[in-house]
């Protein structure tokens, strides 16, 4: 049987059923950690790959356990010729340990699925991602996939991006980052936007990404309004190099709550 979306997801489209054949959902008992409940929401994402499928990797805590199952699912035999594209070094690395074939967007331009986290997700399916610092390999990436299916608990639903308080990544090159994060932070200053370069914990030197960039991280006190116009400003900035806002990407949500599991269809 079907269960409800949480409330902000009942507005356009009812739950739908996961694609496999069984009939029940599976329930989530609210005594489950939250990296259970991204386990459950990942396991129900790969209930959609098929033998034969080019596939998207994503990145971080939830896309780790999708990453894991597709692997399982390899040696035992019950998917068969599969390639994934990695969005990361880290899951490039587990993805090898998995025994998945790894190929990339040069050899396969045009991705059958893609399976990824989001640190926020909003009402229209819109998302934040990259606080884990992979947000530009996994904007190409699932960018070219026919289908992008993103993963959450339900702590990760918001009613507008940045409604959390935290941080919205900005990858932007090296030179002159101060600079460049004094621009992101006057585009928002309607907002309260307060532009702070990420930093390693341990040292204080800057995080630099997979691609050799920085990331400066952006925090709103209000909303931002037409999320398209925030983008365009945002990559207009010359030293940008992309947002973590993925603005009409995601085309299936599967949220794990202590109520059980949704599937929404955009």
């Amino acid at each position: 049987m079907a269960i409800a979306f949480p409330h902000f997801l009942t507005s356009e489209k009812p739950a739908v059923v996961s694609p496999s054949t069984s009939s029940e959902t599976q329930i989530a008992p609210a005594a489950l950690s939250q990296d259970e409940l991204k386990k459950i929401a990942a396991y129900k994402a790969v209930e959609y790959v098929e033998s034969g499928m080019v596939l998207g990797l994503g990145t971080g805590s939830t896309a780790k356990h999708a990453v894991a199952k597709i692997g399982e699912l390899l040696r035992q035999g019950k998917l068969k010729n599969i390639v994934g594209v990695p969005t990361s070094k880290m899951t490039h690395e587990q993805a090898l340990s998995a025994g998945i074939p790894l190929s990339d967007l040069d050899q396969h331009p045009v991705l059958d699925l893609a399976i990824d986290g989001a640190d926020e997700v909003d009402p229209h399916l819109n998302l934040v991602k990259g606080r884990g610092g992979s947000l530009l390999r996994e904007k190409m990436v699932e960018g070219a996939c026919s289908k992008f299916i993103v993963i959450v608990d339900e702590s990760k639903l918001v009613n507008h991006l940045g409604a959390t308080g935290q941080a919205m990544p900005v990858e932007i090159v090296p030179f002159c980052w101060k600079f460049t994060a004094e621009r992101l932070q006057g585009l928002f200053e309607y907002a309260g936007c307060a532009a702070k370069l990420r930093t390693l914990n341990q040292t204080g030197e800057p995080f630099v990404t997979d691609n050799g960039n920085y990331i400066v991280d952006l925090y709103f006190k209000s909303e931002l309004g037409d999320l398209n116009a925030a983008s365009d400003k945002i990559l207009r900035l010359a030293g940008v190099v992309e947002h973590g806002m993925f603005l009409d990407m995601a085309t299936t949500l599967i949220v794990a709550g202590e109520l059980g599991v949704c599937v929404r269809e955009k």
